[in-house]
């Protein structure tokens, strides 16, 4: 029997896991899985309900799944079109046989975002509610009983991602009175001002989370549950990665303290295990204790600093100064509208031959952006990711420069501009000075469909894992699709790609023709909002 052969009769069980593993964020094929045979199917089953609230569906009829007899019965009541068994002694014993499923469905529950099951409710009710009026209710009840059912039949969260959402009150005393249903998360992502119950029980009974990402809305006041937060970083054994993350900077009420944070960080459990720490829209305004909390991280690998303010000679200083530490500074991505240079220049000098993801917002001035690229030409000569939004004729030649320089390393790139002329300058510049192979590609641009047509000719060499295009132009636009057929799909150069045309007001997705089309010549087309299209560190970044 052949290898291929054992793999498909589920002689090799490690080995077709290790196939399925690898599809885990293709549904389609993983729903093809299923079908092969019972080994396949078992392995399988496990991966598409470790997170179902996050697999687009037509009608949400899986939430169901999760349901008790009782639940379904009071659903009924409120007006929800939901089978229901029938309540007569002879049907009885057939009821529990024909309820009963070939899986545990709940007990695989693996990752949970709290707003994604609000919307996932939201949706299957919607669908299924000819009366309006327990609207409300239905939704706390079956949150509740979602809660309910994971913890019943013993799930064990991996993934929980807790925002602001009004049911989950209902739902904390379950988990308050189920801690063991927590105590085993190891990705932990809060977006929340309230729950100081539910955070002081995670606080007390997850000592084991490798990721953290705190994220903050500066219109909230944190102060009422800063003390758990606090606890939550303190108490870590096993902390690798941590992001801080604030949101609405523009209010300026500077509610989120990262001082205590990270003064938290220095006195924590986490100092022998602490490799990475992302700063995303942090005023590091009077934050003067970066160097003292940097050297108590005795493995910090990396530090990541995207779109954050106050990055003035003080903050550098504070940086350049660590000399006992072997972290590097991996990601820098500015918005500032002014800062000052030589202050930059002294921290490329120390951190740029280590720094792999780099990109100017469009607040920056081109003054500004032109000296930054300069001096990344002098010192940054292993750029992966190079992201570029809004520039002038100077700053985009530099930029080719950049592109050539970095050759076969660079793996993702962004170009972002509205303006007519400088579109038409990269899409009959950019092409000829690509590498092989890219992982990403996102054009945002004013498309002129002669220069795409070039573009896309002297690129042709280049195969493009990810690509995303986006076409502002809205006046007059002819539609350049039929070049992405002739030149990206009849010619496989891309395994995803995303395409929005301002114009039309087209997402390339929501055509599903289209769709099948590509996925003829074994492309898949997603949302061009979808995170599915983004690379794992965009993803990151912009914080999804």
């Amino acid at each position: 029997m052949t290898t291929c052969s054992k793999i498909f009769s589920g002689d090799l069980p490690e080995l077709i896991n290790e196939i399925i593993q690898y599809f885990r964020n293709d549904f389609s094929t993983l729903y093809s899985c299923i079908l092969i045979n019972r080994i396949w199917c078992r392995l399988t089953i496990p991966i598409l309900w470790e997170n179902p609230f996050s697999i687009p569906t037509k009608n949400y009829q899986f939430i169901e799944m999760y349901l008790n007899e009782e639940d379904k019965k009071k659903l009924y009541e409120y007006g929800i079109n939901i089978k229901i068994p029938i309540n007569n002694n002879h049907n009885n014993n057939n009821n529990k046989n024909n309820n009963k499923t070939l899986f545990n469905y709940p007990n695989f529950i693996k990752i949970l975002n709290l707003r994604e099951i609000q919307l996932s409710i939201e949706q299957w009710i919607s669908i299924n509610c000819y009366n309006k009026k327990y609207y409300t209710e239905s939704v706390k009840l079956i949150y509740k009983s979602l809660f309910k059912s994971f913890i019943d039949n013993k799930a064990n969260l991996n993934t929980f991602k807790v925002s602001d959402i009004k049911y989950f009150n209902d739902s904390v005393e379950i988990i308050l009175q189920n801690p063991n249903f927590i105590d085993e998360i190891k990705n932990l992502k809060l977006i929340t001002n309230q729950y100081f119950k539910f955070l002081t029980v995670l606080s007390n009974n997850c000592k084991s989370i490798s990721t953290l990402y705190l994220e903050f809305n500066e219109i909230h006041d944190i102060s009422s549950i800063e003390k758990p937060l606090l606890n939550i970083i303190k108490t870590q054994n096993k902390l690798e990665k941590i992001s801080f993350i604030q949101r609405n900077y523009l209010f300026k009420q500077n509610k989120f303290h990262l001082h205590n944070s990270l003064l938290t960080l220095k006195n924590s459990n986490c100092s022998n295990t602490l490799k990475t720490i992302i700063f995303y829209n942090i005023d590091f305004k009077n934050i003067n204790i970066l160097k003292e909390v940097f050297e108590q991280l005795n493995v910090l690998e990396s530090i990541h600093i995207l779109y954050c303010f106050s990055l003035n000679n003080e903050f550098i200083q504070q940086i350049i100064s660590i000399n006992n530490k072997p972290f590097k500074l991996k990601s820098l991505f500015l918005s500032s509208r002014s800062f000052q240079i030589e202050s930059f220049q002294l921290l490329l000098q120390k951190f740029g031959f280590y720094l792999e993801n780099i990109g100017f917002g469009f607040f920056t001035n081109d003054e500004l952006k032109q000296q930054l690229l300069e001096l990344i030409i002098k010192y940054c000569t292993n750029i992966k990711f190079f992201e570029l939004l809004g520039f002038n004729e100077q700053c985009i030649f530099l930029s080719f420069d950049i592109i050539e320089i970095i050759g076969e390393n660079l793996n993702y790139l962004s170009i972002d501009n509205e303006m007519i002329k400088l579109s038409s300058i990269v899409l009959r510049e950019l092409g000829q000075i690509l590498p092989n192979k890219l992982e990403y590609l996102k054009l945002c641009l004013k498309i002129n469909p002669s220069d795409f047509e070039l573009f896309l000719k002297k690129s042709q060499n280049t195969f493009i894992k990810k690509l995303l295009i986006r076409d502002y132009t809205t006046i007059g636009s002819e539609d350049i699709l039929p070049y992405i057929e002739k030149y990206i799909m009849k010619k496989k150069r891309v395994n995803y790609l995303a395409f929005k045309d301002d114009f039309i007001g087209r997402d390339l997705f929501e055509s599903k023709n289209k769709v099948k089309k590509f996925e003829l010549y074994g492309i898949k087309v997603e949302s061009y909002y979808s995170p599915n299209i983004y690379v794992t560190f965009i993803a990151e970044m912009y914080c999804f």
